[in-house]
């Protein structure tokens, strides 16, 4: 018996995946089904709304691979699973990837704009609130070319921080509790 093509196989495969890192609390990002060799490849990216670690990679790999089990007729030969996590350079595409991303640093791009950053505030469905130069701005996603993370190798800064959560970042927070 011949095996569906690749993107049939991942059409598939994908909600069983779907169903096996939903039941164990993760979302899966993505999933890429390719040949390798004489072998498929399955790549599964899943992620968790606080990361995920080694640990929660180990775990979603065993459920991925016992729901892929039940499913064996669909793979009709070897195939090697990869579960891995979201690297740090992931395009924010999704509202869940905003809400992870809160108080963080974005490099985003606009249509007909030049690149610019911001760090991250609230944001829902269809929006987020950038702190930008000092100010807020409201950007709808709707607008938004590309935005990915940018990695920082020192704090933020407690004055951009405090705009985005006031009261929660300020410097004095913990002498104001202490003197009472």
């Amino acid at each position: 018996m011949s095996s569906p093509p690749r993107g049939d196989l991942a059409a598939q495969l994908e909600p069983v995946v779907q169903e096996a890192v939903g039941a164990i609390g993760f979302d899966l990002e993505l999933l890429d089904v390719h040949q390798a060799g004489r072998r498929r490849l399955v790549k599964v990216v899943v992620d968790a709304e606080h990361g995920i670690g080694l640990d929660e990679v180990a775990q979603a790999s065993r459920a991925v691979a016992a729901a892929l089990d039940e499913v064996d007729h669909l793979m009709a030969g070897p195939y090697t699973l990869e579960v891995t996590s979201p690297g740090a350079d992931r395009p924010l595409t999704k509202p869940r990837h905003w809400r992870r991303a809160k108080l963080r640093l974005v490099k985003v791009k606009q249509p007909d704009s030049v690149e610019w950053f911001g760090r991250v505030g609230q944001s829902d469905d269809t929006g987020v609130v950038l702190l930008v130069k000092g100010e807020l701005r409201r950007v709808e996603y709707s607008t938004i070319e590309r935005a990915v993370v940018e990695i920082e190798f020192k704090p933020a800064p407690v004055a951009e921080l405090s705009l985005l959560e006031p009261g929660q970042h300020d410097d004095n927070n913990e002498s104001k509790e202490e003197s009472r």
